[in-house]
């Protein structure tokens, strides 16, 4: 695996230390939420509280993102938001602490709330420029701390909120370690985080064409890889095969792991990687006709040609890098036939070529 492609997964950035140690520490986490340097990401309805910026108007992430003012989420002080954790219902998550430019964890403890809709509309209110900004949608605008707290926040934000009751008992739960557990409070099991793995795979045939499909629940001129949940008991690797299989017929040949970005979208974990077509695996390609609706193979000319008419996923999914990884470099539409610029090694790139689930 390259080492530049994790650096184009936006969502598998981080500069924070998940100090997992002081999450056991209920003292030491009392007196950082105490300190004056501690700094808190708000939520609301998996939205962050930003301090300037905001999503494009009319964008759904799909296509390239159309320019927009730099967005920079709002970090406040604890005693900012002391009233939206007095509730014990509430939930103080600690993120862990800010790397620094040597990657040593000096920088400023994290944590983050979530926050009813009243309190929500009184804190933009409170604060001119501020909004509530989707990561799915500003994941590119956002530097590595950024991208890393949001990323980590929504993720456990949205395990805490199917998790208020025990899933053996049907008894509530209480929180602890900081947030990373709830624990039963009629049978005293510690109840976990759960991250669902799912596979997505850029298909190549011999004529170096990638296999693009149209989700039944988007508009048709979207295309992306293929994509599906692993299933219990199933490997990575055999959850690629089967899942394409499923969904276009084809058979794959020694699925290549080339990166992985978490999609907090409610709680996925997307696993990247390229696969070439065996041996009459093309032959018959359909689409299932339930997740897929339609297939095509691209060569890179129509992948970037705009005349085509479809639109691929956004910057912040791993299918836009797998995509680009297989194209050689960012997509650039072309203007005019002639002005067609393929990488100087596309044509003899053999490396084995996100969504259902979503756009990944």
């Amino acid at each position: 695996m390259s080492r530049a492609f994790p650096s184009s997964l936006p969502l598998s950035r981080h500069r924070i230390d998940r100090d997992h140690d002081t999450r056991s520490d209920p003292a030491a986490l009392d007196r950082l939420w105490s300190s004056a340097d501690t700094r808190v990401l708000v939520l609301n309805r998996g939205l962050a509280l930003a301090s300037t910026g905001s999503a494009p108007s009319g964008w759904d992430g799909f296509g390239d993102r159309p320019p927009s003012i730099r967005t920079e989420l709002a970090l406040l002080r604890p005693d900012e938001v002391a009233g939206d954790v007095s509730d014990e219902t509430a939930v103080r998550l600690y993120l862990g602490v800010l790397l620094d430019a040597h990657d040593d964890p000096t920088g400023p403890p994290v944590f983050a709330i979530s926050v009813p809709d009243a309190r929500a509309d009184a804190l933009v209110a409170e604060r001119p420029g501020a909004s509530w900004v989707n990561l799915r949608l500003v994941a590119t605008d956002l530097d590595d701390s950024a991208a890393g707290v949001f990323t980590e926040a929504l993720a456990m934000m949205n395990w805490h909120a199917v998790s208020s009751h025990c899933p053996r008992c049907g008894a509530t739960t209480t929180v602890e370690s900081g947030g990373w557990v709830r624990r039963c409070t009629v049978e005293g099991v510690e109840l976990f985080p759960r991250t669902d793995a799912a596979v997505i795979v850029g298909i190549v045939d011999a004529e170096e064409r990638l296999l693009l499909g149209s989700n039944a629940l988007w508009e048709k001129n979207r295309y992306s890889l293929l994509a599906g949940f692993v299933e219990p008991g199933e490997s990575l690797e055999a959850a690629a095969i089967r899942e394409v299989g499923e969904e276009s017929g084809v058979v794959i040949a020694d699925p290549q792991y080339v990166g992985s970005q978490p999609w907090p979208f409610p709680a996925s974990l997307m696993v990247g990687f390229m696969a070439r077509v065996a041996e009459d695996g093309a032959s018959g390609e359909r689409p299932d006709g339930d997740e897929i609706i339609d297939l095509r193979w691209f060569s890179r000319e129509e992948i970037v040609d705009p005349d085509n008419g479809f639109l691929l996923p956004g910057p912040s999914s791993i299918a836009r890098a797998i995509i680009e990884r297989w194209y050689g470099g960012p997509l650039v539409p072309r203007t005019t036939p002639s002005a067609v610029a393929l990488p100087a090694d596309a044509a003899a790139d053999d490396r084995p070529v996100e969504p259902g689930p979503g756009q990944g």
